[in-house]
């Protein structure tokens, strides 16, 4: 009889390799259209009359559509599946990325701003969902990870393209910036229909399974179910107020604050090391390059001891000493290790914190508990911008502004040690017992 360790790898394989490259080319995909507007800002900014202030508040505006929609979206998606409800999504936030094309001055691009972030709501908790239902808990953070790792591909890889896309002022009498928009809206949609043939809802209508492969990944599932279902459960209202969920999204409020503040001002702040526009998009590679390698990294490490909360402290903390590091090195380029050490930081911390959810939830509300630590905690994506424009317009350079993102780090590694406790999921049964007991 094959033993459990060997069936593991063989359906596990198939999983990864099915729906990881699938969801992180759709991650890669959202994330280029949220933060585009960092790279168009190099020449948007002067032609709509658009101060640093002004701009971070629209940039901010995203997450108050995003605040809304993130829970009822969740748990629509529990009841109607990821392929229909993810390639409605995709489609939604395309045609809107698109119209950013559109733009006239601050009032319109703060509106547009805003009904992307209601368009996009519940993408990233639907797809951190969607992977309790393939992967059993010892695989969450890699596969978080792998997930993740498209937001910095995203911004590093995007940000040559982007800045490519501003060389094409002029052409068919459109600004370079509203190419950007138009062209990079373009594989939303398209994708967003590809979801609709391509993802598969739960494993039990996996033809791509072998039935004994299904069998074996369905037991895990429900193996996780009822360990669960031993503790106290939770109804939907419940996990709203409950303490583990407002601390993971505590965490997350400070991880946003830096995430969107660094990724929105980013370009603006790497060419004020004296580079031009397309040298500025090849050298905000590095930063997110060595972010991606950290968390594959790091994320790896954590399944392995399957520890999150110290791991998850530690990254933080990592992330506020990027921030500190690269105000005080200030327009040296050496400023770029401190960023560096945010990105990994950053993203990082991001592969320990979404597992956690599932530690303690079930059901529709592990469905509303990530969406609600989601949705809570990416407001900090809508209060940094605004405040690191502030300073930027007050003092004229963006040191205050990476300080103030520090503040951000220190709260979310402070929540962590102190307000992190996770239940350890089940050891792994070692292949030599596994093979005697069949």
């Amino acid at each position: 009889m094959q033993s459990v360790s060997a069936i593991e790898r063989r359906t596990m394989a198939k999983v990864y390799l099915r729906l990881l490259p699938f969801c992180f080319v759709l991650y890669f995909i959202c994330y280029l259209d949220r933060v585009n507007i960092g790279f168009a800002a190099l020449t948007m900014n002067k032609e709509l009359g658009l101060s640093s202030y002004v701009f971070g508040l629209g940039a901010g505006a995203f997450f108050w559509g995003y605040f809304i929609l993130e829970v009822p979206s969740n748990l629509i998606l529990e009841k109607v599946g990821a392929r229909r409800w993810i390639g409605r999504i995709m489609i939604s936030w395309g045609l809107v990325s698109g119209a950013f094309v559109f733009t006239r001055g601050p009032i319109s691009f703060i509106v547009l701003r805003f009904s992307l972030g209601l368009a996009e709501a519940g993408f990233f908790p639907g797809m951190i969902l969607y992977f309790t239902y393939w992967f059993p808990p010892l695989h969450r953070a890699r596969i978080v990870a792998g997930f993740m790792a498209a937001i910095p591909v995203s911004i590093g890889l995007g940000a040559p393209v982007s800045t490519g896309f501003l060389e094409l002022d002029g052409v068919l009498g459109l600004a370079g910036w509203r190419w950007l928009f138009l062209g990079e809206a373009i594989p939303a949609v398209v994708f967003g229909v590809i979801c609709f043939f391509y993802l598969t809802d739960r494993p039990a209508k996996a033809s791509w399974l072998a039935a004994d492969e299904k069998a074996w990944l369905e037991s895990e599932m429900q193996k996780e179910k009822r360990t669960l279902a031993q503790h106290r459960s939770f109804s939907v209202l419940q996990t709203l107020v409950n303490w583990r969920v407002l601390a993971l999204a505590a965490i997350h409020f400070g991880q946003a604050g830096v995430s969107v503040g660094l990724a929105v001002f980013v370009a603006q702040i790497i060419k004020g090391l004296g580079l031009t526009n397309m040298q500025t998009g090849f050298t905000t590679v590095i930063p997110y390059a060595a972010g991606t390698i950290g968390m594959l990294i790091w994320g790896h490490y954590s399944d392995k001891y399957n520890e999150r909360r110290w791991n998850l402290t530690a990254s933080c903390s990592v992330m506020a000493l990027g921030c500190i590091l690269a105000g005080v090195l200030g327009t040296s380029m050496w400023s770029i290790v401190g960023l560096s050490m945010i990105t990994v930081g950053l993203y990082a911390s991001n592969a320990h914190l979404f597992p956690l959810p599932a530690v303690f939830l079930t059901g529709p509300a592990l469905a509303t508990g990530i969406a609600w630590v989601n949705s809570v905690g990416i407001l900090g994506g809508s209060v940094s911008p605004p405040i690191v424009g502030w300073l930027k317009d007050y003092t004229g350079n963006f040191t205050g502004g990476l300080y103030a993102l520090a503040g951000f780090g220190v709260l979310a590694a402070i929540v962590s040690a102190v307000g992190v406790r996770e239940t350890p999921a089940p050891k792994r049964v070692p292949e030599a017992v596994a093979a005697a007991a069949g």
